[in-house]
């Protein structure tokens, strides 16, 4: 007969687990702070920046990820015409380097492409390292006729067909196509407009 052995496990803090979830108005100021020491003082003048100023991201495509408590991470998705093909921008993508190593970008990335995919989307293009994104299916294979905004890495800019074909055909320049954003002061006079006098 063979004893059996009561064998301890010990449960590691780094292997605590993190939710993805869509993003709160309360994640912004830790979301900036995370894109801060991400991507450093200058991510506002990158050029997929000139994609994102002033629009909203696509609906439901805005993600966090909260760890204790704690946002450690962040993508979001920015609706752009590439070429004449609808498509989705992506980035930034962001994970606290406290956080690196337990699979947080890769679930938010398969996460992300999910819902881009339930929602109907055809393709999601974006700017970053071949070698890593390639393991989600993204190539350069149909970018190559595209052009962003600024100066950029030609090997660098890849794409993803969520629906075969959606790129077919795209050339020239990316542009953004997502909602624009009320600034304070637009929104303020839109309300002051929907404001009903009251009788005296």
């Amino acid at each position: 007969m063979t004893a059996l052995r009561n064998t301890p496990i010990t449960l590691i803090p780094d292997a605590a687990p993190f939710a993805i979830r869509a993003e709160r108005a309360s994640d912004v100021v830790a979301r900036e702070a995370l894109l801060d020491a991400c991507f450093g003082d200058n991510r506002h003048t990158r050029t997929c920046q000139r994609l994102r100023d002033g629009r909203a991201p696509a609906e439901g495509l805005a993600l966090s990820v909260v760890r204790q408590g704690r946002l450690v991470g962040t993508v979001r998705l920015w609706h752009v015409s590439a070429g004449g093909k609808p498509a989705l921008m992506l980035g930034p993508l962001a994970v606290d380097g406290t956080c690196r190593g337990l699979g947080i970008g890769a679930a938010l990335m398969d996460h992300a492409l999910a819902v881009a995919r339930a929602r109907g989307h055809g393709a999601v293009i974006l700017l970053g390292d071949a070698p890593y994104y390639a393991r989600f299916g993204f190539t350069a294979g149909k970018t190559g006729a595209l052009s962003l905004p600024g100066p950029f890495e030609r090997d660098r800019l890849l794409g993803l067909e969520l629906r075969e074909g959606a790129l077919d055909g795209a050339w020239g320049m990316i542009a953004p196509t997502g909602a624009l954003l009320l600034r304070p002061k637009a929104l303020r006079a839109k309300r002051a407009r929907h404001v009903v006098p009251q009788a005296a």
